[in-house]
């Protein structure tokens, strides 16, 4: 270990000094506070929603068994109104006025994006639920969605093989915001680094909560009769998707001509829509609701209990909500403090068997290993696995088809303190 091994014995004792602080603090309150900061209302409410009564389904199963380190946990909940602004607002009244111990929240990367210096400045704990472009890494977050190496790019292998179809020409579509806009930039070097013609890809954003499509779907059906088996990858947010897939069901376009594989389409955004015609088309997760093993049977009687109706369904961005949970509250124990810092050491190597039926660990970097899943539309607005990794992959912060990325790392074990460098450094 020599010096390393020093540091971080002599790390690991400051830390449980200054845990010791924090321990009288965290027991002088009389609970242990979650903030939840989703948005309740406008366009992104369809999606985070349900990411809210997760947070809440969580804390209701942790006070049932007896709260934490002997102390019930409250869940204080806010509406950043899908505002980006306003996320920035209710971070800091969390952090400052609730004086909550961690925050579960976000979906968009522009209202994360909002929140970041928040954290940072106040040294507080975000678990980040939902899949995103990477190209970040911060101390104060931890990733537990998909990132481009879990997601997007084992999409885009899978329709350029044989059992994906082939696919020669792109249609790279998204909202207009830096995940789609950092996806893409990532999904095309990709795809040129593959031999992917500059005018075989063809890219198209629009605003959040866009509802004329009848031109941009009439463009798609004109630039796949090029005679190239077309796919469109679809990083659209929010309810959006609803007159999308509507206008490609209206000019007659099938998952067997076009297929359409998005990347913030689950079973939630699936419940408002007539999926009649939309069968075959395609989403990349790490998680279905379709998924047979007996701890995703648990999780789904847990929310439809919680819930109290039968017919809600579950998503992805929930199981990473349950897995990001279930790991603060173990290391919460651990620690035997709320303390950020003490708490934040105590995540690397934490473990959960996870409703997706795989063991999720979370790495220095702040990043899951995840399994990727690729199904099918069925009838019934859920979707049939038609392909999965063999086993977890490690999320990637940043990308290797970025050049001024390519070499960056992260690893937040202290006293290790590198986010965005290209080899770790230690403290001061």
């Amino acid at each position: 270990m020599g010096s390393y091994g020093r540091a971080v014995r002599s790390a690991v004792a400051g830390i449980a000094a200054a845990a010791g602080v924090m321990i009288s603090g965290a027991q002088a309150q009389e609970t242990i506070k979650v903030g939840v900061l989703h948005s309740l209302s406008g366009t992104m409410a369809i999606s985070e929603s349900t990411l809210k009564d997760t947070v809440l389904m969580m804390v209701d199963d942790i006070n049932k068994k007896g709260g934490l380190l002997g102390k019930k946990v409250e869940a204080v909940v806010v509406d950043p109104a899908s505002n980006w602004p306003l996320f920035a607002e209710k971070a800091r009244e969390l952090l400052t006025v609730s004086k909550v111990d961690v925050v579960f929240g976000c979906w968009t990367s522009v209202s994360r994006k909002s929140v970041l210096p928040v954290f940072e400045e106040l040294n507080g704990m975000l678990f980040y639920p939902v899949q995103y472009e990477g190209e970040e890494s911060s101390r104060n977050v931890f990733y537990t969605g998909a990132a481009p190496n879990q997601q997007a790019i084992p999409a885009v292998e899978y329709l350029m093989s044989k059992d994906g179809g082939e696919v020669k020409r792109w249609v790279l579509a998204g909202t207009d915001y830096v995940y789609p806009r950092t996806t893409n930039k990532i999904l095309e070097a990709f795809l040129k680094s593959k031999g992917v013609q500059a005018e075989d890809i063809m890219i198209n954003y629009t605003p959040f909560g866009h509802s004329d499509w009848q031109t941009i779907v009439s463009d798609i059906k004109k630039f796949s009769a090029a005679g190239k088996k077309t796919a469109v990858v679809s990083t659209i947010n929010g309810d959006a998707n609803v007159p999308f897939y509507k206008e490609l069901a209206n000019q007659g376009i099938k998952a067997e001509d076009i297929p359409v594989v998005a990347f913030s389409v689950g079973e939630e955004e699936l419940a408002g829509i007539d999926t009649s015609n939309l069968v075959g088309h395609l989403a990349a997760w790490n998680y279905f609701q379709s998924v047979d093993n007996a701890e995703n049977k648990a999780f789904i009687k847990q929310w439809h209990t919680f819930i109290k109706d039968d017919k809600r369904v579950t998503n992805d961005p929930m199981e990473a909500t349950y897995i990001g949970f279930k790991m603060w509250t173990q290391a919460v124990r651990q620690a035997g403090t709320t303390d950020v810092d003490a708490v934040r050491q105590a995540m690397y190597g934490q473990t959960v068997k996870a409703p997706g039926g795989f063991m999720s660990v979370m790495n220095t970097n702040h990043h899951l290993s995840k399994p990727v899943l690729i199904g099918e539309i069925q009838p019934d607005g859920q979707f049939e696995t038609v392909w999965q990794t063999k086993g977890p992959i490690k999320a990637a912060a940043w990308s290797p088809y970025i050049p001024e990325s390519a070499k960056l790392t992260a690893d937040w074990t202290y006293p290790w303190v590198c986010g965005n460098c290209e080899k770790p450094k230690f403290a001061d």
